[in-house]
């Protein structure tokens, strides 16, 4: 697969994360857009995983800036778990496991192709420190591989005003559960 955006595909996708940074400043205070910018246009492999997320209906802003490693990070910050990512399973491995009603791909293949990582429990709470998400779906979060290596998986969403961890087997999936990202640069 080509990993490179038309130059029309570039100038939208830096359009729509310039309008999105500036519309929701609470998320990255003291950040300069001109900063971000630059770094996007100098990382054009990460710009087309950002392209990827985008087009997945994960809604891609900077939620930080990693002090040690001048990194800015990528959280998917749609109201909902993506769209265009639900109905998937945990893993290639609980993918095979499926004996009927296989799901089209898992979390974890999904989430490669897309040069993306999976939220983590703590990164799923920080951002939830940014707004209220996954009030009506729940988002797969990264497994500790002690809990996997015992078929299960963890997913979060936010209820009742609090963030909720729970688990199920690895191999299931439903329509109301997708998967955020994270994207480094």
């Amino acid at each position: 697969m080509k990993k490179e955006l038309s130059p029309k595909q570039h100038g939208e996708l830096l359009t729509t994360l310039k309008d999105r940074f500036e519309k929701n400043m609470s998320r990255h205070k003291g950040l300069e857009w001109a900063k971000v910018q630059a770094k996007l246009e100098a990382n054009w492999e990460k710009l087309w995983s950002l392209n990827e997320m985008e087009e997945t209906h994960g809604e891609p802003d900077v939620v930080g800036l990693d002090k040690k490693t001048g990194e800015y990070i990528f959280y998917d910050c749609s109201a909902e778990s993506p769209k265009c990512r639900r109905s998937i399973c945990y893993d290639h491995e609980a993918l095979e496991l499926r004996k009927e009603n296989k799901p089209e791909n898992s979390v974890i293949g999904m989430a490669t192709a897309m040069g993306i990582e999976l939220l983590t429990e703590e990164q799923y709470r920080e951002l939830q420190q940014l707004g209220n998400f996954d009030m009506k779906t729940s988002s797969w979060v990264k497994t500790p591989g002690d809990i996997r290596k015992l078929g299960g998986a963890l997913f979060c969403d936010r209820r009742y005003d609090t963030v909720f961890v729970y688990h199920n087997g690895a191999e299931s999936y439903y329509a109301a559960r997708g998967f955020r990202g994270s994207l480094r640069l």
